[in-house]
């Protein structure tokens, strides 16, 4: 599949992640099935697990006669990049001679460029994650039969017209340019980010302690500081009310923690002084990010 002056080879990729998936996982459920022991399997599970942290490296150059058969980082930066030579190829986890034999398998020859062929004009989580699903809701919209409809929805991610996206981010996006970030936005970003990763590896370890409400206010927490990182990142003036979400969540899980009036009456408190002094503090607020 050959892209075009877009970024759809991200969209092709994830398609293909997903199949992927569904396919390594009904793949590995039918080998017990099959007769094959325990062991064996949780090896080869283990052993294509931990190879992927060997290919994602710029360190590591051509590796000799093992380039003709094994994913190495070099076959695997040609898969990341986005030279326009580079698109769709190298697709193997593990053994590249599938690529080979499907036509998919392209050498490296020039330096790779990662990144998107066309970066988004955004730094909202919001945009970047559901971008494409806005373009082919207006694609399906302006398709005037049933057969473009069908394809809009099944067909390949050239069949959008690309120049919806930006129609949409010149629709979406109203603010002017943002000016450099300043010394303490970029540390609250950091802060905040290190505190969002913490949050994110106790609720990953310790999941099976933590009660639905635990887990739905760090969930929360965490979903709405990725939006507020690139709402900063943008400048927008309204992340304040994300903020005081943000403290809610924080203040929810605290008091499941220490259920007990002093608790509840400390976080009202902290919530009705955000509140009747909105604007005075969310002034501050935008002073010190934005300067």
């Amino acid at each position: 599949m050959h892209h075009q002056s877009d970024d759809f080879n991200f969209t092709v990729a994830a398609r293909i992640t997903v199949f992927q998936a569904a396919a390594r996982s009904l793949f590995w459920a039918f080998l017990p099935i099959l007769g094959f022991p325990p062991e064996m399997i949780t090896l080869l599970l283990m052993i294509h697990g931990t190879y992927p942290f060997f290919t994602h490296t710029q360190l590591v150059g051509k590796l000799g006669f093992l380039e003709y058969f094994l994913v190495t980082p070099s076959h695997h930066r040609v898969h990341h990049s986005s030279n326009p030579e580079y698109l769709d190829k190298n697709y193997g986890d593990v053994l590249i001679i599938w690529d080979k034999m499907f036509g998919t398998f392209k050498k490296e020859e020039t330096k790779a460029v990662y990144g998107l062929t066309s970066p988004l004009k955004s730094s909202s989580f919001l945009w970047q994650h559901f971008h494409f699903l806005m373009e082919m809701a207006v694609a399906f919209k302006r398709a005037g039969t049933l057969k473009e409809k069908w394809r809009v929805i099944f067909g390949k991610p050239d069949d959008i017209d690309p120049r919806i996206r930006p129609m949409l981010e010149r629709k979406l996006s109203k603010q002017k340019p943002p000016s450099a970030n300043s010394p303490g936005l970029q540390n609250y970003i950091v802060i905040q980010t290190i505190l969002s990763l913490v949050l994110l590896f106790f609720a990953i370890l310790l999941e099976h302690y933590l009660t639905t409400m635990q887990l739905t206010c760090i969930g929360l927490f965490i979903i709405l500081s990725l939006i507020t990182t690139g709402a900063m990142l943008e400048q927008k003036r309204w992340i304040f009310f994300l903020e005081i979400g943000r403290l809610s969540m924080l203040g929810l899980l605290l008091w499941q923690y220490y259920p007990n009036v002093y608790t509840a009456y400390t976080i009202i408190l902290i919530l009705s002084v955000l509140v009747l002094f909105f604007k005075s503090i969310g002034r501050q607020y935008n002073r010190y990010l934005y300067g």
